[in-house]
């Protein structure tokens, strides 16, 4: 999520609402200028007990942000407390129950992003192997309720704690309880933007199958595959799933904005501080009505933060983001880009992603979408047959698409090898979640413990 460091009151204001449509064409770059953004989470824990650390117990959350200064990240204050770094290699900083995020660096290729992946994992280890603590990859705490987690220190995340509840029955575990995986990717036009997104939706019920790697609730398996997907279909129906009007004619920055001037506001931040607004209407606040702060119209941030208020499948902000996959261990933190770069950043591989689904009606793709947490690849798709059945030809398309970018390493290999752990998935026919379950039914003996073991960094 985004962190503030500095107070936006005295930004430009918004005058109209071209301003807003403007911002997503700000975004618009030549080819030769797209990027790669990958960020993912991970659970923190303490390797004595698996306890959930508070931000500022010793060898707490506090002395991890602190360990990692050593390696040149610079600290973020919010109240004099640190709550997140930014370096060379993009920024850290804490979901609401202490996930640890890495929010990567625009970079050009693939290559760059698992060497960027491979530096913050030695940085977080050796600073756990200091602190006695541990760092997990799974979609969902697999044993931890609400009430055993800690809260951070950020002002942002208590007022959506607050409102959660009245909108939803599972925005807290949202919050608390879960980890993902995601992907950043620039767009050339409001044309190929719009094709992106189409995409991006229509198989972003695939991604969220490939990785699918939740599937313990408190203990016990919870009867899904990928329970973090799942909690999305109850959390807060305003900002949050398959947005079916992409997929109309004209679709473009106009009608994406007109869809976030309707969703629901959830704070303003101002001088150093985040104004409870849950619940009110940014088309108030571009009138200069916004009740909590009368006669005081929206700047360009504040139109910012609120485009990282929804929580869409796909979000688009000056770049679009890939947001359906699980938490998982370093191989598919480096193939969850290398799935989407290579069906949305080369014209013959996005043209063959969308012939594949362009036909597929509104009520097949929402369908799909709610099948796929409890099925995964077994889940039924449009025209019969299972998701599975097209998972292998998706998975070529994007090998063609990354194949034609031809980025090389130094030894020469191209990008097409982070591939490999979704080809396994597809090959044995299990997605990760099922693969913990076997353990957990077999050589784990119904002890949920042991996936610290298994699922760590």
């Amino acid at each position: 999520m985004t962190t503030k460091t500095v107070s936006d009151s005295n930004a430009a204001v918004i005058e109209s609402r071209d301003q807003l449509i403007q911002h997503f064409a700000s975004g618009e770059k030549p080819r030769d200028h797209w990027r790669i953004g990958t960020e993912h989470e991970k659970f923190v824990y303490s390797r004595v007990d698996h306890h959930a650390p508070s931000w500022d117990e010793p060898a707490g959350i506090r002395a991890l942000l602190g360990e990692l200064e050593q390696h040149g990240w610079r600290p973020v204050e919010e109240n004099g407390k640190v709550i997140a770094l930014t370096g060379v290699d993009g920024s850290v900083s804490l979901e609401p129950a202490g996930q640890f995020e890495l929010s990567g660096a625009p970079l050009e290729h693939l290559h760059q992003t698992c060497a960027e992946t491979g530096r913050h994992l030695e940085q977080v280890k050796a600073a756990g192997e200091k602190l006695g603590i541990g760092f997990l990859g799974l979609g969902m705490w697999p044993d931890k309720t609400r009430a055993e987690l800690p809260i951070m220190p950020k002002g942002r995340y208590a007022i959506m704690l607050r409102h959660m509840p009245r909108v939803g029955t599972m925005g807290l575990d949202m919050m608390l309880r879960t980890c993902t995986i995601q992907v950043n990717l620039d767009y050339a036009s409001e044309a190929d933007m719009a094709k992106k997104f189409r995409v991006g939706l229509a198989l972003q019920p695939l991604a969220t199958a490939l990785f699918a790697n939740s599937p313990f609730t408190e203990g016990r398996p919870n009867g899904f595959l990928s329970y973090r997907s799942h909690i999305w279909s109850d959390t807060d129906p305003t900002r949050t799933g398959m947005l079916p009007f992409v997929f109309e004619d004209g679709f473009g920055y106009e009608r994406y904005a007109d869809y976030m001037l309707d969703v629901p506001m959830y704070f303003v931040y101002r001088n150093g501080k985040y104004i409870d607004a849950a619940g009110l209407s940014f088309r108030d606040f571009l009138r200069g009505e916004l009740s909590v702060l009368p006669g005081e119209r929206p700047t360009i941030e504040d139109w910012n933060d609120h485009l990282s208020t929804a929580f869409p499948e796909v979000r688009l902000k000056t770049f679009l983001e890939m947001r359906g996959a699980d938490g998982g261990p370093w191989s598919r933190i480096c193939a969850l880009p290398a799935f989407w770069v290579g069906l949305l950043y080369d014209d013959a591989a996005l043209d063959a992603a969308w012939d594949l689904v362009k036909d597929w009606t509104l009520e097949e793709r929402q369908a799909l979408r709610d099948a796929v947490p409890a099925q995964g690849l077994s889940a039924p798709i449009a025209g019969g047959g299972q998701l599975r059945d097209v998972a292998g030809r998706v998975l070529d398309i994007a090998h063609a698409g990354l194949k034609a970018r031809a980025r090389l390493n130094a030894a020469g290999d191209d990008e097409t090898g982070f591939l490999d752990p979704l080809r396994e998935v597809v090959r044995s026919g299990k997605v990760p979640a099922e693969v913990l379950l076997e353990r957990y039914h077999g050589a784990w003996g119904g002890d949920v413990s042991k996936v610290y073991d298994e699922a760590s960094f």
